[in-house]
C-alpha cells in the first residue's frame, strides 16, 4: 500500500498512540505518515523518526486546506472544543470541507457508542459529524471509541484516598476499553487499504457496573472503596464543590445518567476484527496503573 495517512490531534494522547502503532505495530514508513496539530513544534520526536509534520488549527481554514494536501485517508481525531456549545462541530465540518476540496479519498473519525440516542451532552457533536462526513461523498470509516478505562484515572485516586466512590451510574454497565486498544484499532482501518464505508463500535469484552469496577480496584490496590450513589443533583453539587468547570460538572452527570439509562451497556467484536486480538482487561488495566492509583 502506498496512501499518504494524515492524523489531525497528533500530539493529543490518542494521536501519539495511533501514530506508534502505525510506526511500531503496522510498520507504516515514517514518509507516509503525516502528523499534523496546532503547534507542529511539539512533533519533533515525530520528525526526527521521518514522519512528516503539518499546522492544522481546526479555527482557521486555511491551514487545514494546506495540511490536507496530497492526503488519501485522513483520521479526523474530534477535537476538545467542549466549553462552547456547538464549536466542535463547527471545527469538525470545516475540516470536513477542506478535506474535500484538497481530494482526500477517504476520512476516518473517532466518535462514540450509539450518539443518536446518547444522553451525553456532546453527542450532537458526534452525530452531526457523522452525517457531514456521509454527506460530502467522501468515502467513511466512523470509529465510535467506548468510554475509556482511561478516564477512571481522573478520579479515582481521589476516591481511593477517602475511600468512597460517588456515582449517579446506579447499576448501569459499560463496555469500557482502553484508550491504547482503541489506537490500535483506528491505525489499523487507517493503515488498511479499504475503502468501504463503514462504521465500527470499538468496546472491551464485558460490560461493567460500577460496583464491578470499585471491587477490582479495591483488590488490586488493597485499599477499602466504597460506592456510594447518589442523584444527578448530589453528583453535580459534589463536582462542582470540586471546582470543576460547569460544563465538565454537566458532561460527567450525563455521562453517569446515560450509563444508567443502558446506553453504553453494548458489546460488538468490532475490535477483534479489526486487530485480530482481545482487547485489554478491566484487571489487567488496572494492574498497569496501580502506582498512579495510588498516588
Amino acid at each position: 500500500m502506498s496512501s499518504t495517512l494524515l492524523v489531525t490531534g497528533a500530539a493529543g494522547q490518542l494521536g501519539q498512540r495511533v501514530i506508534h502503532h502505525l510506526l511500531e505495530t503496522y510498520k507504516v514508513a515514517p514518509g507516509r505518515i503525516i502528523a499534523a496539530t496546532r503547534s507542529p513544534e511539539k512533533l519533533a520526536d515525530l520528525a526526527a523518526k521521518g514522519v512528516v509534520t503539518r499546522k492544522a488549527d481546526f479555527d482557521d481554514a486555511a491551514t487545514l486546506s494546506a495540511a490536507f494536501a496530497d492526503v488519501d485517508r485522513l483520521l479526523i481525531i474530534s477535537t476538545d472544543a467542549l466549553a462552547v456549545p456547538g464549536l466542535r462541530l463547527k471545527q469538525h465540518t470545516a475540516a470536513i470541507e477542506a478535506a474535500k476540496k484538497a481530494g482526500v479519498k477517504h476520512i476516518l473519525y473517532t466518535s462514540m457508542p450509539a450518539p443518536e440516542t446518547s444522553l451525553v451532552t456532546f453527542a450532537p457533536d458526534h452525530l452531526g459529524t457523522e452525517n457531514a462526513i456521509k454527506a460530502s461523498g467522501i468515502g467513511y470509516t466512523i470509529l465510535r471509541d467506548a468510554w475509556y478505562f482511561d478516564n477512571y484515572l481522573m478520579g479515582l485516586p481521589h476516591s481511593l484516598e477517602v475511600g468512597k466512590w460517588y456515582t449517579a451510574a446506579g447499576t448501569g454497565r459499560v463496555s469500557n476499553i482502553s484508550r491504547n486498544d482503541c489506537a490500535l484499532a483506528i491505525a489499523a482501518a487507517l493503515a488498511s487499504d479499504t475503502t468501504d464505508n463503514a462504521t465500527y463500535t470499538l468496546t472491551g469484552s464485558t460490560a461493567l457496573t460500577i460496583e464491578d469496577v470499585a471491587s477490582v480496584v479495591s483488590k488490586i490496590t488493597g485499599r477499602p472503596l466504597e460506592v456510594v450513589q447518589v442523584n444527578d443533583e448530589q453528583f453535580a453539587a459534589g463536582l462542582t464543590g470540586a471546582g470543576l468547570p460547569k460544563f465538565v460538572v454537566d458532561m460527567l452527570v450525563s455521562a453517569d445518567a446515560n450509563t444508567r439509562a443502558g446506553n453504553f451497556d453494548l458489546l460488538t467484536n468490532d475490535f477483534n476484527k479489526l486487530t485480530g486480538k482481545e482487547p485489554q482487561t478491566l484487571r489487567s488495566f488496572i494492574e498497569e496503573h496501580k502506582a498512579a492509583l495510588l498516588g
